[in-house]
């Protein structure tokens, strides 16, 4: 039997006080896994990588995103659906105007605005924008 192995620095942190109400909040458009664009899956998914990756990026300076990134596995995302382009652009304006931050994805070269994401964020104080929002099924 292999001796106990002390887990990486950020596994050790996970339950830092505070940590647990970071996260970090995904909208993917919904309407395009369904018909007419009828997306692949995995095009879909792609964009909401994309969207939480380039959000996390832009961030890194802020102490909520490094807080979160050392969670490692405990991180927590929530993926919402927004029904179409024009729902997922008036929360872009929304999170704008109230200083939110947050970058929206688009798919290029056709410049379609797929999926947002905000940067980390503990959740009381971003849930507010999102409550219209449901889960992505």
């Amino acid at each position: 039997i292999a001796p106990q192995q002390s887990l990486p620095v950020p596994y050790n942190n996970m339950a830092a006080p505070g940590a647990a109400a970071l996260v970090q909040y995904v909208v993917l458009r919904g309407d395009l896994a369904r018909p007419p664009l009828a997306w692949p899956l995995g095009a879909v998914v792609a964009q909401g990588c994309h969207a939480a990756l380039a959000a996390v990026h832009a961030y890194r300076e802020r102490p909520d995103t490094g807080e979160y990134l050392e969670m490692g596995d405990a991180m927590r995302t929530v993926v919402l659906e927004a029904p179409d382009e024009n729902s997922l652009l008036d929360l872009a304006e929304i999170l704008k105007q109230n200083g939110v931050e947050h970058r929206i994805w688009m798919e290029n070269p056709e410049g379609i605005p797929t999926c947002l994401a905000l940067r980390p964020y503990p959740k009381d104080q971003v849930q507010r924008h999102l409550r219209n929002f449901k889960l992505l099924k």
